[in-house]
C-alpha cells in the first residue's frame, strides 16, 4: 500500500446520530442530507459544498455507514455510547510520484468513553464495516480518537 505524499483534493463528511427529528440542520456546511441506515432512525451527513464530488460523496456513504455500525460494535462491547457521538471522515485523492491514490483520516468523538475502549469499538467496527472492509488493505487510513 502505497502513501500519499501530495494530497490533491479532499472530501469531509460529518456524520451523527439524529434522535430529534425537529433538530435544526446544516449548521456543518452547506449540503446536507438525511441518510438512513438499517435499524437507525436517521443519520445526518453535512458535506462542504453544494455540489458534491465523488471523494464527498464515498466520505459520506462510508461516514453514515460506519457511524451506524460504530453503534452496533459499541453495543457488542456492551458499551453505552453518549447521544452525541460523531464521526467525521476525510477521503483524500492525492499522489505519490505519478501515481494517483485514495487515503481516508476518521475523526472518532466519543465524549465521555475512555480512548482504549474507543479504539478497540473504532477497531471491530472496521472490521463489520462493508465500506472499511472494502477498501482494507487497499488505501492509507488514519484514525484519531477524542474523548473530551
Amino acid at each position: 500500500m502505497e502513501k500519499i505524499e501530495k494530497v490533491l483534493t479532499a472530501g469531509n463528511s460529518h456524520a451523527t446520530v439524529n434522535r430529534d427529528p425537529h433538530a435544526q440542520r446544516g449548521e456543518f456546511g452547506v449540503y446536507d442530507l438525511k441518510l438512513t441506515a438499517p435499524g437507525v432512525e436517521s443519520l445526518d451527513y453535512t458535506g462542504t459544498e453544494p455540489h458534491p464530488r465523488a471523494e464527498q460523496l464515498f466520505a459520506g456513504a462510508w461516514s453514515a455507514c460506519y457511524t451506524t455500525v460504530f453503534g452496533m460494535a459499541a453495543q457488542l462491547k456492551n458499551v453505552t455510547l453518549p447521544p452525541d457521538y460523531s464521526v467525521d471522515i476525510q477521503v483524500n485523492i492525492g499522489q505519490t510520484g505519478a501515481a494517483w491514490f485514495l487515503g481516508a483520516q476518521f475523526d472518532i468523538r466519543v465524549p465521555g468513553v475512555e480512548k482504549e475502549v474507543v479504539e478497540k469499538i473504532a477497531h471491530l467496527a472496521h472490521q463489520i464495516c462493508p465500506y472499511s472492509k472494502s477498501v482494507r488493505g487497499n488505501i492509507e487510513i488514519g484514525t484519531n480518537i477524542v474523548t473530551a
